[in-house]
């Protein structure tokens, strides 16, 4: 498997970095964690902007960084994605876009590329407008759109969301999962922002003081019960399902996960694609009965998997879904007085009672975007 291998150590200013990791060459991996933890300290050194003497950096076998080997940025096949567009605000749309082509020697020889990713990033019908004229989201579409043109093997992004106000966001997020759907290079996605990981994100690199806490994939780092986001009071379960069929009478979707299948409300396209799920622990409840006269509809088989405290009046209850436990992860909310009340502990055979599972945007692929990994007590 082609794989992005990188090791920092040293010293920048006052702060230092000690971080190594491998990650396959694909898809997004969010790079996540405090302000001031490391994350744009580690993207520019992945960029060459700061060089670090003890690093090493490689993509799919090729060398950037090794010892006396530093190949400087300017010669690094990247494409980075500031906090501010950058653009050139003497310079329209489409003079913004290919002025780096002529830079790089590629102008008037990839029209196609530009005619797609100008449709791909909703661009198409700004081409003559001046820079001054758009939005916050359109501005940075156009520079994401700019970055790629150049052809990089890897694209940086550094909190390229951070700028722009909630409607924006909104604005520009679609777009993002269409680009992550057909994209075939690494994307490295910097972001403080839970919501942006949970909707775009493969993969998790959480950072913390300079270092590396923990990775994994995003289903499995969200639910590990020794990191901060099983234990939050505002705990939440993300996974992919597979669309089985829809129900046009009753109007609800069904999609299989590992050890059940989910009835959600509206039509997620055709059988055989996946879409992503957010469900909040709060939107789940435990029963130790199939209790059959419940308006709820998604009651699941599970397994206790470990208890966890909230530092609030609930505890947040770690599950695996299926009648063995062998299924996706699945996070409940319960209150103390229920736990203490159905008596419920670690290996308890219970059902999780979903009452609400919203779907994390439009993308839809062939495969699941995450595999289901075990839930495991030790750092990744």
């Amino acid at each position: 498997m082609s794989t992005l291998a990188a090791c920092f150590k040293g010293q920048v200013g006052d702060f230092r970095l000690d971080i190594e990791f491998s990650i396959p060459a694909q898809g997004v991996t969010a790079l996540f964690g405090p302000s001031g933890c490391g994350k744009t300290t580690l993207l520019r050194c992945i960029a060459g902007l700061t060089r670090l003497p003890d690093g090493s950096l490689s993509l799919n076998g090729d060398i950037w960084q090794h010892g006396r080997t530093f190949v400087p940025t300017h010669k690094r096949p990247i494409g980075y994605v500031f906090q501010e567009p950058g653009l050139f605000a003497h310079l329209n749309v489409i003079n913004n876009l290919t002025y780096g082509m002529r830079r790089a020697g590629i102008a008037g020889r990839d029209t196609q590329d530009l005619e797609e990713l100008t449709r791909l990033m909703g661009i198409n019908h700004l081409l003559e407008r001046r820079v001054q004229a758009l939005s916050g989201g359109e501005k940075q579409r156009v520079a994401i759109a700019r970055a790629l043109l150049m052809k990089p093997r890897i694209l940086l992004m550094d909190e390229p969301l951070s700028a722009l106000d909630q409607d924006n966001k909104n604005e520009i997020m679609p777009y993002l999962e269409q680009l992550h759907a057909q994209l075939e290079i690494p994307v490295l996605y910097v972001t403080h922002d839970r919501r942006e990981v949970e909707r775009l994100a493969d993969r998790i690199l959480l950072l913390r003081n300079g270092a590396l806490l923990a990775q994994g994939e995003i289903g499995e780092i969200m639910t590990r019960p020794d990191l901060p986001f099983a234990s939050a009071q505002d705990a939440v379960t993300v996974l992919d399902g597979k669309v089985l069929h829809f129900d046009a009478r009753y109007g609800l979707s069904t999609l299989q996960i590992d050890g059940g299948s989910l009835e959600v409300p509206d039509t997620l396209g055709p059988t055989g694609v996946y879409k992503r799920l957010r469900i909040a622990a709060t939107d789940v409840s435990l029963a130790l009965n199939l209790d059959h006269s419940s308006s709820i509809l998604n009651r699941l088989p599970a397994v206790i998997w470990k208890i966890l405290p909230t530092g609030g009046p609930s505890l947040n209850v770690l599950l695996r879904v299926g009648n063995m436990g062998e299924g996706n992860a699945l996070l409940a909310s319960v209150t103390r007085k229920s736990v203490e009340t159905m008596d419920l502990r670690t290996g308890q055979q219970v059902y999780a009672q979903i009452k609400g599972a919203s779907l994390l945007g439009s993308q839809t692929t062939s495969k699941p975007r995450t595999q289901h990994m075990t839930p495991t007590t030790g750092h990744g």
